[in-house]
């Protein structure tokens, strides 16, 4: 069988589970559901619980980072998610808090050899992060190497200790809907936490279509964060509702707050 039977196969066999499902339930599940009335409702505090507060641009410098921790402790923000080279910085800066500590592995293109992948990973954790969220080889999913795609994930998976959460990030601007398919499959078998949809490096963000798709995808039982152009509260709320659980915001003050997005975000 070669790359591309593969490829259809999968997407065959997802596409038929999801019938499946939807003719045994009759309707889609709760975390699938767009529930208008629940964006009147949600709170600031209450979104804040979902963000992972993001600074990950190459020029940051020291007191972007002090900024970023106190804003953290401040709002409750679930995490603060950076390049592995600050993981030190911030996990001294937050240590009591009880705010996360998130390193992104691999980042922003996915293209380096899975050992390396792996070290930045082991090294992350050694230096306090929480969780990790590694970028697929993007480059390798559409060529049809599947193989290659899940052991990169799985690399990343065999670093982690039983607390970490590994969040699997698609980049899925570049991706067509049957390569979104078939990467949440992978990233699902190979036992990650979470997909992800973006660094926000490739020119596109977050989208309540994808957000959605990557749901029916992963089922219930794995998470699904949003991430890349999130600018509003209202825009955070609508990704919650077509079925995200985690949120990855560099202007997190501006959408919890309502203020203008502008600035050091």
């Amino acid at each position: 069988m070669d790359q591309k039977e593969l490829i259809d196969r999968i997407t065959k066999e997802v596409m038929q589970r999801l019938n499946q499902n939807a003719g045994a339930t009759g309707t889609q599940t709760r975390e699938h559901i767009s529930e208008p009335s629940s964006a009147r409702r949600m709170t600031a505090s209450e979104l804040a619980g979902y963000i992972d507060h993001t600074l990950l641009k190459p020029d940051a410098v020291v007191s972007q980072f002090e900024q970023l921790c106190d804003e953290a402790v401040k709002y409750r923000f679930k995490s603060v998610c950076v390049n592995s080279s600050w993981v030190p910085f911030v996990a001294k800066k937050l240590r009591g808090t009880g705010i996360k500590i998130c390193s992104v592995i691999g980042f922003p293109l996915g293209e380096m050899d899975t050992r390396s992948k792996a070290f930045e990973a082991r090294s992350a954790l050694g230096n306090g992060a929480d969780e990790l969220d590694m970028v697929i080889n993007v480059g390798a999913l559409k060529s049809g190497n599947i193989k290659l795609v899940e052991e990169d994930i799985r690399a990343i998976k065999r670093a982690c200790r039983k607390t970490t959460i590994l969040k699997v990030i698609l980049e899925t601007g570049l991706l067509t809907d049957d390569e979104k398919i078939v990467v949440c499959e992978i990233a699902r078998k190979a036992d990650a936490d979470f997909v992800k949809t973006s660094t926000g490096f490739s020119g596109s963000g977050a989208t309540e279509h994808d957000v959605s798709l990557m749901r029916r995808i992963v089922g219930a039982k794995m998470g699904v964060k949003a991430s890349g152009g999130i600018r509003t509260f209202d825009q955070a709320v609508a990704l919650i509702n077509a079925g995200a659980n985690r949120l990855g915001c560099g202007a997190s003050v501006p959408v919890v707050t309502g203020a203008d997005p502008q600035g050091n975000y």
